[in-house]
């Protein structure tokens, strides 16, 4: 398996992987939905404001993962979120994900980001190093439906600190439903 930055280009070939993973796992509505957010995500986000990574099995995009900033306007904090993530159905249970992510993660590291948050099911996340924070500390976009869902980790060591202020996501992911 290779693990490599995503330069984003091949926007039919990371629709098709999210569309296909969801719609088998969720059904067809959820896929078509998962697909369109990550083509509004690759084509609407300013191009310094979004990361993806892919992993490969020779040439076959095995998972897709994409971070897009996260801003607090009143906090000097680089922040990301992680979504949507994607691992094709013949390559979960394997441990891609979470290779993925940590190798994701530490890109970000590198890049200087200082945090990095996620909305999903908390007990896949903790395995690549997030907590759950509370909306106090680190407010959501919009109100969550699954608060216990809303994680953090930090990547500059220093932990995190409550941010201020409220947050804004990427254009793809301003739909309250998402949240």
């Amino acid at each position: 398996m290779e693990f490599r930055a995503d330069a984003l280009d091949q926007t039919g070939s990371i629709v098709s992987l999210f569309r296909d993973t969801f719609t088998a796992s969720e059904g067809a509505e959820e896929g078509q939905a998962v697909g369109n957010l990550a083509k509004g995500l690759i084509e609407t986000t300013p191009k310094a404001d979004i990361y993806g990574f892919s992993a490969f099995e020779g040439t076959i995009r095995a998972g897709c993962i994409l971070f897009t900033r996260l801003t607090y306007p009143d906090d000097s904090a680089r922040v990301f979120l992680l979504s949507p993530v994607a691992i094709r159905t013949d390559h979960q249970q394997q441990g891609v994900g979470q290779k993925l992510i940590r190798f994701g993660l530490d890109h970000l590291r590198a890049a200087q980001v200082d945090l990095v948050f996620t909305y999903g099911d908390p007990n896949y996340y903790a395995k690549t190093g997030f907590g759950p924070i509370s909306q106090q500390d680190a407010q959501a976009p919009y109100p969550l439906q699954m608060p216990h869902g809303w994680l953090a980790q930090s990547l500059n060591g220093a932990g995190i600190s409550p941010l201020t202020g409220p947050s804004t996501c990427a254009p793809a992911l301003r739909d309250p439903a998402l949240w």
